[in-house]
């Protein structure tokens, strides 16, 4: 027996070694990258990205920024990002050809040689469909960026409430505060008059009445601000006992309602959410598209060379192509179509949500305005009331009773109109978001929103 060493045409060996190093060229590497073992919370403002240097207080714009630069969940939100844009590079790459070949030793027969062959094939749909899954994911990626900058616009807005609420709040506890000192003192003086027999427990019961009210209301905006500091706390991804150092005033323009007004027409075209929807649908209507592309028959062209085991070489095209004879896409493009409507009809349902929800919180201040301006009138009155009943009743010129009554009425009157200047503040800021007031366009690239920057009027409690 003539035994022969088999080898390869050098045509065969070129393609296969082609193919290797290409194969090889796109590998990448793998790199670990470990979970965190503990929650990374900074211990204070001056740990966190972008603090202002000095260390002063803050003002509602700066609490803004710091939560934009370190909120735990935006920086989570931020990494779609890179998700996007790697499914945007992947469908814009052309599908890989595909490399075939045999080799076949001879065992038996009249042949001299081993028999090969070696085949190239591209698939055509693939091609077909090229553009609109480049279009569909350009849509995806623009989807993702404008709900990363719509939670930028929740977290600014939350932040800007949080840090307005903490600085009314703060100021308007000196008055819960004083109410119940004074109210104390009274009350003290009155149990000591009522265990010397002096006065009945008829003359002492208001005043142990009005002293539980103040002693509550203190409690419970002392109960608020501990939890909206933990809540701010939370925003800026800090220790749940940092203390954040804040304005003793509201740093914000006065509101503008015609302004507010003449911003709701854009509203499609600013807001986030709106554009995030928007850019769903377009994903939605490139689908269709590609369903309906989808009917074009599967279709697989190529070519081969080959060689028996007589050393005949021979070569040339072929194709493969798919029948539609069960599966014509009757259900993918149902299902698109399905799908694009839905989401039109949420985007409709969105924009007309945005519209109406602009125009019943700007009605719903305009009622706060009206509220505020009618109790402000009426402070001066109690708080001159009041005055004067302290004088009579020094004078033993009124009861016990009524002097608590005319002090109580002065300081649920200031009470008042601090929590509605609050009401009045937070859906002013409310609003701002609503509308983008001062912030960015989704065309905008994740993480450009900039407190600050307002160039519309914003709210502010007077």
């Amino acid at each position: 027996m003539n035994c022969k060493t088999a080898r390869w045409p050098l045509s065969a060996r070129a393609a296969l070694l082609l193919a290797g190093v290409a194969a090889l060229g796109g590998c990448a590497s793998y790199k670990p990258l470990p979970l965190p073992a503990k929650a990374q919370l900074a211990p204070g403002v001056a740990a966190l990205a972008q603090a202002p240097a000095g260390g002063g207080p803050l003002g509602v714009d700066q609490v803004a920024a710091l939560a934009l630069a370190n909120n735990p969940e935006l920086q989570a939100a931020r990494a779609r990002h890179g998700i996007a844009q790697a499914q945007l590079l992947q469908a814009g790459l052309l599908p890989n050809p595909s490399l075939t070949g045999a080799f076949l030793p001879l065992l038996s027969g009249v042949g001299t040689v081993p028999a090969w062959n070696v085949g190239l094939s591209q698939d055509i749909k693939s091609l077909v469909l090229y553009r609109s899954r480049v279009r569909a994911a350009g849509d995806a990626a623009r989807q993702v960026d404008a709900e990363i900058v719509w939670q930028e616009w929740q977290v600014a807005g939350q932040a800007r409430q949080l840090a307005a609420d903490l600085i009314v709040g703060q100021a308007s506890r000196q008055a819960y505060e004083a109410a119940w000192r004074l109210l104390g003192e009274r009350n003290a003086k009155a149990e000591a008059a009522l265990a010397a027999g002096n006065v009945s427990l008829v003359i002492v019961a208001p005043g142990r009445v009005s002293l539980q009210a103040a002693r509550a209301a203190l409690d419970a905006l002392d109960q608020r601000l501990l939890a909206q500091r933990h809540q701010l706390n939370a925003l800026l991804g800090l220790d749940a006992d940092a203390v954040v150092p804040l304005a003793d005033h509201v740093d914000l323009p006065p509101f503008d309602p015609a302004a507010v007004r003449a911003l709701l027409p854009s509203l499609p075209d600013r807001r986030p959410d709106l554009l995030a929807l928007r850019m769903g649908y377009e994903q939605a209507d490139e689908q269709v598209r590609q369903a309906i592309l989808s009917q074009f028959p599967d279709l697989v062209l190529g070519g081969g060379l080959a060689s028996d085991n007589s050393r005949v070489i021979n070569g040339g095209p072929n194709a493969a192509l798919g029948l539609p004879v069960f599966d014509r896409k009757q259900g993918a493009i149902g299902m698109a179509n399905a799908t694009r409507a839905q989401l039109r009809a949420d985007y409709a349902a969105r924009l007309k949500a945005a519209q109406g929800q602009a125009e019943a919180m700007l009605g719903e201040m305009e009622q706060l305005a009206g509220q505020l301006a009618a109790v402000r009138r009426d402070l001066p009155a109690a708080r001159l009331a009041a005055e004067r009943a302290a004088r009579a009743f020094g004078a033993s010129n009124l009861d016990e009773r009524a002097y608590i009554d005319l002090l109580s009425n002065r300081y649920a009157k200031e009470q008042e109109v601090m929590t509605l200047e609050l009401a009045l503040l937070d859906r002013q800021i409310a609003l701002q978001t609503l509308v983008g007031a001062g912030l960015p366009t989704a065309g905008l690239a994740p993480g450009q929103i900039v407190a600050g920057q307002n160039a519309t009027p914003q709210g502010g409690a007077k």
